[in-house]
């Protein structure tokens, strides 16, 4: 991989740089005590995030709404744990959750150092999925907006990665081209073969280890990125 010519890097947030797991845990945390929720906390992400990720998917590809998103995977959560929530509470941690999850701000291992070393270099950049309301705030509340020239929310292009016009607007956000960016991200759908279909060198953060079909860079830790950049 061939880096000499890279001006501009295009980060994913969540689950790249923000702590979306620690996070998030810490906000339900909050909710159940708040709501007198019995339900054992480590028993409720168990089934809430593979539920999660399973509706993030379908919301990336087009098939439900952003408010659907937001109340069912609190609602097949809860099911699937036999625990009766009435759907005014549902709506209620919905609206809560999204209100407390930037209040928490942990980054992943090593997120300022990297950035840190980065910035005098490149020119850096965002690409979200994420609620822009939120990611926005998430940016500011765990102070790494400053290194940000270009932030760019899939909810303000009108589709979300890896449709090729959300990597595409972003370069013409940043003055980008295609050759001199790469992008770095946790999903391996949404971040590297979004970003491979139009042409941008990917760069999969990979902390579980995960097996791909693509031959790509992959990095385990963020601090990894210094071998190469």
């Amino acid at each position: 991989m061939t880096t000499a010519n890279i001006k501009h890097v295009f980060f994913d947030l969540d689950h790249t740089l923000w702590d979306f797991d620690k996070n998030s845990g810490l906000s339900f945390q909050q909710i159940f005590k708040e709501q007198n929720i019995t339900l054992q906390l480590n028993s409720f992400l168990n089934v809430y995030v593979p539920i999660n990720f399973e509706y993030w998917k379908l919301y990336r590809e087009e098939k439900i709404s952003k408010s659907d998103l937001r109340y069912k995977r609190l609602k097949d959560s809860f099911d699937a744990l036999n625990f009766e929530v009435k759907d005014e509470l549902i709506y209620k941690i919905a609206e809560d959750y999204i209100n407390y999850l930037p209040n928490n701000n942990h980054l992943i291992d090593g997120a300022i150092e990297i950035l840190d070393y980065l910035k005098p270099n490149y020119k850096l950049h965002i690409i979200t999925n994420g609620f822009k309301e939120v990611q926005d705030v998430k940016l500011e509340k765990s102070k790494i907006k400053k290194y940000f020239n270009v932030v760019v929310s899939s909810e303000s292009v009108g589709v979300k990665k890896p449709n090729p016009k959300v990597f595409e607007f972003a370069l013409r956000e940043a003055g980008a081209k295609i050759e001199n960016s790469i992008m770095i991200g946790d999903s391996y759908e949404a971040d590297v073969i979004g970003a491979k279909a139009v042409g941008i060198t990917p760069v999969f953060f990979n902390e579980k280890e995960i097996k791909t079909e693509l031959k790509v860079k992959s990095v385990s830790s963020l601090l990894e990125l210094k071998q190469f950049l």
